[in-house]
């Protein structure tokens, strides 16, 4: 099986070097940059959640009457990352799920979350995708990319989910970003340092441990079967050029709002 991995990490290298290295990140040079960038990034921390739980549907018995479902080593896997993901904890040590942390840094940070909560309340109220993407206005680069993942988790095939849940679904956080976000933090904690808490918290929990679960799950739910792997291949490599895009957007939108203060 480790064949197979390396076959992947050689074939997502570029991939993964786009997004490290990708133009948004040093565009980002101040509080308002931050905000565009959280309203588009906060899409991809939602959909995340849906596909966790996704994964915990398909490997888990989540209903009543309770059997065993699975293996139970896999079944340990997917409930460890959920707990973290789920019920994390915050600065002051209060449990709360990663995406309420992101809203929280979101709201701290000044940037704007009533597109996030138009799209969440629509979606509850209609079940259709589409429909809350268009009421709420959603990005085009941010609904496309939830759209893909979407597709992977009605295709109900859990191994599919899983690989891009381990492959193309961590966020690479470059040494960079990181380096802005602290240059921001220094002038105004008041407003950045909850976003600074997520993203050390994610590189620390989800950078290092739950990527080692993770992988585990999809070694595990690909095995032996060959067309597993290739399949699981194209889906993490048309999850991250759909990451690559959403950052697009991102960067395009950062860059448009700069214009036009200038011509002001």
């Amino acid at each position: 099986m480790r064949d197979y991995i390396e076959q992947i990490n050689r074939e997502i290298e570029p991939l993964r070097n786009q997004i490290i290295n990708h133009k948004v990140y040093s565009a980002i040079k101040n509080l308002e940059d931050l905000r565009v960038f959280m309203q588009y990034h906060v899409y991809a921390v939602w959909d995340f959640m849906s596909l966790l739980k996704a994964l915990q549907n398909n490997l888990t018995c989540t209903t009543v009457p309770w059997y065993p479902k699975g293996s139970a080593d896999t079944r340990y896997l997917i409930n460890e990352i959920v707990v973290g993901e789920e019920s994390d904890i915050d600065q002051e040590g209060n449990r709360i799920s990663h995406f309420e942390l992101y809203l929280k840094a979101m709201e701290q940070a000044g940037a704007d979350t009533s597109q996030i909560t138009s799209f969440l309340e629509n979606l509850l109220n209609t079940g259709d995708l589409e429909k809350s993407f268009a009421l709420a206005n959603t990005p085009l680069a941010a609904a496309n990319f939830v759209g893909f993942t979407f597709d992977v988790i009605n295709s109900n095939k859990a191994y599919l989910q899983a690989a891009i849940f381990t492959f193309g679904r961590e966020d690479l956080i470059p040494n960079m970003f990181m380096s802005i976000i602290n240059d921001i933090n220094e002038e105004s904690p008041e407003n950045i340092s909850i976003f600074k808490y997520y993203l050390e918290r994610h590189i620390e929990v989800d950078g290092d441990h739950h990527s080692h679960l993770a992988l585990q799950m999809t070694e595990s739910l690909c095995g032996t079967n060959e067309q597993h792997w290739q399949k699981a291949q194209d889906a993490i490599v048309a999850s991250l050029q759909r990451r690559i895009e959403l950052w697009d957007g991102a960067y395009e939108e950062i860059m448009a709002k700069k214009e036009v203060l200038v011509e002001i």
